[in-house]
């Protein structure tokens, strides 16, 4: 279990480095961030909640939700959140940010369509749309910028004395580049190897981001199974991420 986040020291757990393809080894792509005495959720695909619990912390704990876009892989697991907030032991209090890029008002009231239970009862939501700027947050700069997938799809940097950035899904990208310029670590989608798909990364591109911005660590997550037959070599500072990998920044 990790400490608890404190001042002048940032963790990263790995809730999930998988894609949407079921995988007994690999869940949804899911990260937990805790800083500046703050719990921060990147991406909630399917399992994450229970993932959660996995680390000691439960949907109550959660500051800050960021959704990087809103596939199901990256969000299915959001209605299962909100619903604990509203029905757990005991029933969430304290205010619940969600981040996320253009639409997101729009993707939750569809959400609250469909299951009305979502929305809080005993609890202040608020709703952060951010394609691209900075925003000052409980002692944390948090900057978005743009990534090459979906419409609303944001990368997003999370920075204290350290700084972490997660690209979610994108292809080759100018602005992952500038918001992962120097960072202390990049999470980055690399989804195959090899095989290049339009909207991801593989590693010759993964590689050519990293050559420019020159991030100090870089692990590569949302990996889809050809990934498991992959006999290559990774270099410096590249390294596959695994479910359940903590880090202290």
């Amino acid at each position: 279990m990790l400490p608890a986040a404190h001042n002048f020291m940032m963790n990263l757990t790995i809730l999930g480095t998988g894609t949407a393809t079921p995988s007994l080894r690999r869940a949804s792509s899911s990260y937990l961030i805790q800083a500046a005495r703050r719990n921060i959720l990147i991406d909630l695909g399917p399992s994450v909640v229970r993932r959660l619990l996995e680390t000691g912390l439960t949907v109550n704990d959660i500051d800050l939700v960021v959704l990087t876009h809103f596939h199901p892989d990256h969000t299915a697991d959001l209605v299962t959140f909100l619903f604990a907030c509203n029905y757990g032991e005991p029933q969430r209090s304290k205010p619940l940010t969600i981040l996320g890029g253009p639409g997101l008002e729009r993707f939750v009231a569809l959400l609250a369509r469909a299951w009305r239970w979502v929305m809080p009862t005993g609890y202040e939501l608020t709703l952060k749309s951010m394609q691209a700027g900075a925003w000052e947050w409980e002692g944390l700069r948090i900057r978005t910028a743009r990534m090459s997938h979906n419409r609303e799809s944001i990368g997003v940097r999370i920075e204290e004395d350290r700084a972490v950035v997660f690209s979610g899904d994108t292809d080759y990208s100018a602005n992952l580049i500038r918001l992962a310029r120097g960072v202390d670590l990049l999470v980055v989608e690399c989804s195959f190897p090899e095989q290049k798909v339009k909207g991801h990364l593989d590693l010759a591109s993964l590689e050519r981001i990293v050559a420019r911005a020159k991030p100090r660590q870089v692990l590569l997550s949302h990996l889809y199974p050809a990934w498991e037959n992959f006999r290559g070599v990774l270099h410096t500072p590249l390294l596959l991420a695994e479910d359940g990998l903590e880090i202290e920044l």
